[in-house]
């Protein structure tokens, strides 16, 4: 959906808001594709600041279903997202220094979609997880530890005793 913004850039005192349904049925972050369980319309306010610049206020709310970063084990990810950046109009876009962040504004049209894809890039947690405890997946079998224990033996030496550990291993 875009969202034309012209009159915002031009008109002094102008105020646009808009709450549009957000298309996007999945997340794609380049490397993986996660699939948007729930989600709420994208709430868009527009301010002009002066002419050819507009203070864009964005709110949204989604669930994602990933998979936890230890155990692989699907896990709903709530993300509550706001975003306030100032927009620029063409003319105005050439001298700002926040040319590259605009990527969601073309010409005078606001899309929707792009700043929702942004607003989650940005927000994107750094690691997720199904509990805060969790203990993985076994490195030698493959078990899910938070299911049950295998028993097998992780153990690892630490590299720079390996030298003893040969004199030991040559007897």
């Amino acid at each position: 959906m875009f969202i034309h913004l012209s009159d915002v850039f031009t008109s002094e005192g102008k105020r646009l808001d808009a709450e549009t349904e957000l298309e996007m049925t999945c997340f794609d972050n380049g490397l993986e594709r996660f699939e948007i369980v729930e989600k709420s319309p994208v709430c868009v306010s527009v301010e002009h600041l002066e002419t050819g610049k507009a203070l864009l206020k964005a709110n949204l709310q989604l669930t994602l279903r990933a998979a936890c970063d230890r155990c692989l084990a699907e896990v709903p990810v709530t993300l509550s997202l706001h975003s306030e950046r100032t927009v620029y109009s063409p003319e105005m876009a050439e001298s700002a220094e926040d040319e590259d962040d605009q990527i969601f504004v073309d010409g005078y049209e606001l899309d929707v979609e792009a700043l929702a894809h942004d607003m989650i890039i940005g927000n994107w947690p750094a690691k997720i997880l199904c509990r805060e405890d969790c203990k993985g997946i076994c490195p030698v079998c493959g078990q899910n530890r938070n299911v049950r224990d295998c028993g097998c033996d992780t153990f690892v030496p630490d590299p720079r005793m390996a030298v003893i550990q040969d004199i030991f291993n040559a007897k």
